[in-house]
């Protein structure tokens, strides 16, 4: 049987499991605090590594932007040099024109207003002077944006990362490329001063317009300013507004756009204590009127100075458009101007065809020094297009003096009073015809060749002296023939290719300088972009001919001018020069005055010069129809107003050289009588006087094509009886100096027409048979 507990023993009991109870909880609780600290340690020290990693890599990532930045920096310090306006110079050292790419000039800072300086920090960058090159406060602000909106609405970028994007970087918006940026700006920061890095962003920087770059250029182009500092606060605001958006804030096509920008970048310069409010609102209110640009001018000279400063220098013309060079060259503007008005009028110019303008060039030159003072290509010349100066086309006679007359006196055996043939000649399958065809003097002398520009004498003359004569002389005055021009259609200026108004102008110039043939030039020198003279002018010079011959020349087709073909070209001063025209050449042109080419190249004391004119593309409905007295009269106009400065002077005849020997005094009264008693025909004039002189008379039948010699007479008379009735006859006489072998010109031509014989009529010969 069981024994119930005592009350105290129930007592004891129950104290003794309340207490194992507690001593259990306790122990439950403390076991659960225990296992509570682990996890927390365990996470602070988580997260302490975490910090420290993410501050090691954080540091790492810095150093790494800092390094590559540098590499960066360095492997394109190249680009640091930005592309820089070439300019051009006149004679006189006036700036005349921009050569660029990139319009752009480089300015240094203290060239720079500082209140443009004010204007573009406060418009991009107001924390540009407290920043190492990247704005944490500016990327986070731009970041809260970015992500409110849900897209990239602000970029965050300070000045330098701007200068950096732009010279290093491409404009593509990914993380790689701003990381790339941020490492640029940095070392941008560390190895250049704030006003060096404001100077190349303000340089760099691009401002609209296609090719503006920088703050000279714009502000050039917008306002007509060269000097930075003569800009007003409304200009420095408005050029600080254009490069959020040069195409759209630009005044120039859109000056309302243009005006709302300006009045925000006024708006933050006031925020910022940089201006009045007063000035703000009077800048802000200021309407943009276009700078009126010129039409552009030279443009023929100018791409002429490209194409030999290209030549001379080595250098591309990319390189001298874009590498601040000064080119010094030696154009005249009044002399170019002169030619652009000139060429402008129609007055001056033939008719033109029905889809063509009758075109034409010129070049001047100054043969003592080889500058050239003035160029044309065309009369509607535009940069980069077709310069006719420098195309060639054929010449036609003015290149007789060149081919023929010239190397002909080089020889001594020929004078400029030598008699030439004039008659029709055939030269094996070779048979040139005079301009008019039918009309043949039988003989004269070189002066009346070049004089009226006859074919005949010319190419009788030319293969006389031989071929290989001329092309030596030719060549040796710059002009290089085709292998297929050993011919004597060259005397008549008949060439595979043809020569520009460029090489007649040099070939002439020999000429007008006393036998020297001197290259021409376009360019004094060229200085790079450091100060440098990297090509300095010194025109090829050589002795083409005596001077003697070189005054002979002169003489001669000074003739041409005063009495001759290029009448036209005459002026209040002495000028020297020929003619040239060349045939149409198309078979379905029949018109006898049709012509392809006509030209004048002349001289004064001065300079040289030379003038084409034609169609650029011959055919049936596009052809000349006049004669040289057209580039005459041109060449005429253009030199008398380009010269109406130089005081004029006349051709000298250098020291040592003979004068030249004029022909003997020619017969002006030549008469003619009938003696019908003793059928003859009497001619008479009066004596010319000089020892040494006699008369030549010659006749032709009014049916015959030339005259013939019929008579050498010391007496100022003679008596013709190889007459026949009913036959008309026309004579004249030359005078000849034996000692000099001279001839004047012909005489004045008389005609007469022989009676039917009468009837029972005593005859002279009946009278004195021994005349029979």
């Amino acid at each position: 049987m069981n024994k119930k507990p005592s009350s105290d023993e129930t007592t004891n009991q129950k104290e003794t499991n309340h207490n194992e109870q507690e001593t259990l909880i306790h122990s439950e609780i403390n076991n659960k605090q225990t296992s509570n600290k682990k996890p927390l340690k365990k996470f602070l020290k988580w997260t302490l590594g975490f910090f420290i990693l993410f501050v090691v890599l954080i540091f790492a990532g810095y150093m790494m932007v800092i390094l590559n930045g540098e590499k960066l920096l360095k492997e394109n310090l190249e680009k640091m040099d930005m592309l820089e306006a070439s300019i051009i110079y006149d004679h006189n050292g006036n700036e005349v024109r921009k050569l660029y790419k990139e319009n752009r000039e480089i300015v240094n800072m203290d060239e720079i207003p500082e209140l443009m300086v004010d204007a573009f920090i406060a418009t991009e960058d107001k924390r540009f002077n407290e920043h190492g090159g990247v704005d944490l406060w500016a990327i986070g602000r731009a970041l809260y944006k970015d992500l409110v909106s849900g897209e990239i609405v602000e970029g965050g970028s300070t000045i330098t990362q701007q200068l950096a994007k732009n010279m290093f970087l491409s404009s593509e918006k990914t993380v790689f490329r701003k990381v790339q940026e941020a490492s640029i700006a940095i070392a941008l920061e560390n190895q250049y001063s704030k006003d060096e890095i404001i100077a190349m962003y303000l340089n760099q920087i691009y401002f609209g317009q296609g090719n503006v770059y920088g703050v000279k250029a714009a502000s050039e182009i917008y306002f007509g300013k060269e000097d930075l500092n003569d800009l007003e606060l409304w200009e420095i605001a408005t050029l600080a507004a254009i490069p959020k958006a040069p195409s759209y804030y630009n005044p120039i096509d859109d000056s309302e756009k243009s005006k709302e920008r300006r009045a925000i970048v006024l708006q933050l310069m006031y925020e910022q204590n940089l201006i009045a409010k007063s000035e703000m609102s009077e800048a802000s209110k200021v309407d943009y009127k276009p700078i009126s640009v010129e039409k552009q001018s030279y443009v023929s000279f100018i791409d002429y100075v490209i194409l030999e400063a290209a030549d001379k220098t080595g250098l591309t013309e990319d390189e001298l458009r874009e590498g601040g060079y000064r080119i010094y060259t030696t154009l005249d503007t009044n002399v170019q101007q002169v030619l652009e008005k000139t060429f402008s009028e129609d007055q001056w110019f033939p008719e033109s065809g029905p889809e063509q303008q009758v075109q034409a060039s010129m070049v001047i030159m100054d043969h003592n020094t080889g500058e050239l003072k003035g160029m044309i290509g065309g009369r509607d010349t535009v940069q980069k297009g077709l310069n006719r100066a420098l195309i060639p086309r054929q010449p036609g006679s003015s290149f007789k003096p060149i081919a023929v007359y010239a190397p002909a006196l080089e020889t001594g055996s020929w004078q400029p009073y030598s008699n030439l043939k004039d008659e029709p000649i055939k030269f094996g399958d070779y048979e040139p015809k005079n301009y008019y065809e039918h009309q043949y003097l039988g003989q004269v002398s070189m002066v009346k060749a070049i004089e009226d520009s006859i074919n005949i004498p010319a190419v009788w003359l030319l293969n006389e002296i031989g071929i290989q004569t001329s092309l030596d002389f030719i060549n040796n005055i710059g002009i290089e023939l085709d292998e297929n021009d050993r011919n004597l259609s060259i005397a008549l200026g008949g060439l595979t290719t043809g020569v520009t108004p460029l090489d007649m102008t040099e070939a002439y110039s020999s000429f007008a300088n006393n036998g020297t043939w001197t290259e021409a030039t376009s360019i004094r020198k060229v200085i790079n972009d450091l100060g440098e003279t990297i090509y300095l002018a010194e025109p090829l010079t050589k002795e083409v001919m005596s001077e003697q011959n070189a005054y002979y020349m002169t003489k001669m087709m000074e003739e041409v001018v005063l009495e001759g073909t290029g009448y036209k070209a005459q002026m209040n001063r002495s000028v020297a020069g020929k003619t040239g025209s060349t045939q149409v050449g198309l078979p379905e042109v029949t018109d006898p005055k049709a012509t392809r080419d006509l030209w004048f190249v002349g001289y004064t004391p001065e300079w040289t010069a030379a003038v084409w004119m034609g169609f650029d593309k011959t055919d049936t409905q596009h052809y000349l129809t006049v004669t040289s007295s057209y580039p005459a009269q041109l060449f005429s106009q253009v030199m008398t107003q380009s010269l109406a400065d130089v005081p004029s002077s006349s051709f000298v005849k250098p020291e040592g050289v003979e004068e030249l020997v004029q022909p003997p005094t020619s017969v002006d009264d030549l008469t003619i009588l009938y003696d019908e008693r003793n059928r003859a025909v009497e001619l008479t004039w009066s004596p010319v006087e000089g020892n040494d002189n006699f008369y030549l008379v010659y006749k032709k039948e009014d049916k015959d094509k030339n005259y013939e010699l019929v008579f050498t007479t010391f007496e100022p008379y003679v008596i013709d009886i190889a007459i026949k009735e009913k036959k008309k006859y026309q004579y004249y006489v030359i005078t000849y100096n034996n000692k000099y072998e001279l001839y004047s010109r012909k005489s004045n031509t008389v005609n007469i027409e022989i009676p039917k014989e009468k009837k029972n009529d005593v005859r002279f010969e009946d009278l004195f048979p021994f005349f029979r």
